[in-house]
């Protein structure tokens, strides 16, 4: 047995560390690469190292794109603000919510009171020292009926939110709400100074410091070194480019121009998977594109001409044409499957192009203008998912016509503009996040107009209510009214793929958004 061998077999047995076997490895002149995917083999974890520039690959930016979180509409924003900034609640990978800022709680029986205490010892990147005014400060800028944030509308139960002192706050809600955790682990959420407003230079408490800023063309930081979190913040460096191209991408990352990519194109996967510098995660997701109509607006206010649609929507071929099989078929709503109150017992859509006909003849709108906008800014093969319906609907003599939008300002100019209009939906940890963020009728990103009395009151008896079947029976009959009678078609649940070149080490999947819940930057580190 060679002295190798011998080292390798005490690995294996776990007879001695991980950095002893690495000195001996080296001594015996293995390479690097080599005595890593030895220890991998044998079960061991990797070692967080410090150091290096992380490069990412990343889509969605706009050049309308601010660093204010209250704007944030795309992932690349969202990765720029997990590198800048922190958050109240995290959620982790099991969905649970975390502390952050946040440190700890307390909830009142009924759900109607809670009380944060706030982490001491944590200061900003100008070296202010974190208090309860930054937390009200941040919080409030998303509260009332003139913010412009999206989660106004998720914090319009705050009756009254107060600073006990100086490291405690205390929310009184108007109504109970056992999810209100979540609400608050809302990226809109992320925490600046009191009183700040310059967003071309922003403050925040987070991992790296912000050196440059293009919107929509590259973002670059630097490590904090006075980063609070243990076990979080390894790279010196982080450089973010905007790649729009999913082919673009995917060749960057062979190449080796850049480390991390997100929504790696799944009809090309193959191509990938034959690159040995390359690794896949895989996450299944609550992630769903959605062909969204406002039903306030002729044609769509017409329920025939929504039931025809449904019909003339190949679903499966969607899945396995755009997505590759990567995902699973979604029924109009979106709560996907293995969510605790997915409900289970909903008719599937599926497509009938007979039936599709009988609805639009019914209808009445043979002369009607039915255009989809849509643009792959939205997510990869938006555009193909658009011609697909055009497809499958015309075989129903249903003429759908698709207009191509501009990738550039594409979520300013088009999203919550066009009568029906193509986006995506992330998902959230808690069903009525689901329903509430997207469909409550004063929602600011309720982008099918969907607006229901009987809804509203379903939504606010579930967030009160902490048994589990009856809360189980608010959240299926919001399901079934949207799947029966809402604006959105969401034919897929998509599954996350990142592209990871084989040195960045650290990462794991979650189900609410792709790399790592977009904080990949404080979380991973390169081997060298």
């Amino acid at each position: 047995m060679t002295q190798w061998e011998a080292l390798q077999r005490a690995a294996h047995e776990h007879r001695i560390g991980r950095r002893e076997f690495l000195r001996g490895a080296a001594a015996l002149g293995i390479t690097s690469a080599m005595a890593t995917a030895t220890l991998s083999k044998a079960g061991y974890a990797d070692e967080p190292k410090k150091g290096g520039t992380l490069r990412l690959g990343i889509s969605g930016g706009s050049t309308t794109d601010s660093l204010d979180p209250i704007t944030y509409n795309n992932s690349t924003a969202v990765n720029v603000g997990y590198q800048i900034f922190n958050g109240l609640i995290e959620i982790d990978e099991k969905q649970n919510a975390v502390p952050e800022l946040l440190e700890s709680w307390e909830v009142k029986p009924g759900a109607k009171e809670w009380i944060f205490n706030i982490r001491q010892g944590v200061t900003f990147h100008n070296g202010k020292s974190l208090t309860a005014e930054d937390i009200l400060y941040s919080i409030n800028r998303n509260r009332g009926k003139d913010s412009k944030s999206p989660i106004a509308g998720s914090l319009a139960d705050v009756a009254d939110l107060t600073k006990v002192d100086d490291h405690q706050i205390r929310f009184t809600l108007n109504n109970g709400n056992a999810d209100f955790l979540y609400v608050l682990a809302d990226f809109h959420l992320l925490v600046v100074p009191d009183g700040f407003t310059d967003w071309s230079k922003p403050i925040g408490t987070g991992a790296f410091k912000l050196s440059e800023w293009q919107p929509g063309v590259r973002a670059t930081s630097k490590r904090n070194e006075n980063y609070w979190k243990t076990g979080r913040g390894y790279v010196d460096n982080v450089e973010l480019t905007v790649i729009a191209e999913p082919a673009a991408r995917m060749n960057a990352l062979i190449s080796g121009q850049v480390d991390v990519i997100d929504r790696v194109d799944k009809k090309a996967v193959d191509l990938l998977k034959t690159a040995s510098t390359v690794s896949l995660l895989q996450s299944p997701a609550g992630w769903h594109g959605i062909m969204a109509m406002m039903l306030d607006r002729a044609p769509y206010n017409n329920k025939e001409l929504r039931l025809a649609l449904r019909y003339g929507l190949d679903r499966e071929q969607i899945l396995q044409t755009l997505f590759n099989g990567f995902g699973s078929v979604a029924n109009d709503h979106p709560v996907p499957k293995f969510d605790p109150f997915f409900n289970s017992e909903l008719p599937q859509w599926a497509y009938d192009a007979d039936k599709a006909a009988f609805h639009f003849k019914k209808a009445g709108l043979s002369g009607a203008k039915i255009e989809l906008s849509a643009s792959d800014a939205a997510f990869v093969g938006a555009v193909d998912m658009a011609q697909l319906l055009q497809a499958s609907a015309r075989k129903a003599g249903i003429d759908v016509q698709v207009k191509r939008e501009p990738a550039d300002g594409y979520w300013d100019n088009v999203w919550l503009k066009a009568p029906f209009s193509i986006s995506y939906w992330n998902g959230r940890p808690a069903a009525t996040e689901l329903l509430g963020i997207p469909y409550k009728s004063d929602a600011a990103w309720n982008e099918t107009h969907w607006h229901n009395e009987a809804f509203d009151k379903l939504l606010a008896n579930a967030k009160a209510e902490t048994d589990t079947a009856k809360r189980k029976d608010y959240i299926w009959e919001m399901q079934r009214m949207l799947h029966d009678d809402g604006g959105a078609l969401i034919p897929v649940f998509s599954d996350f793929l990142d592209g990871y070149s084989v040195k960045v080490k650290g990462q794991s999947p979650h189900t609410m958004f792709d790399l790592c819940n977009s904080r990949v930057c404080e979380k991973v580190w390169l081997e060298s």
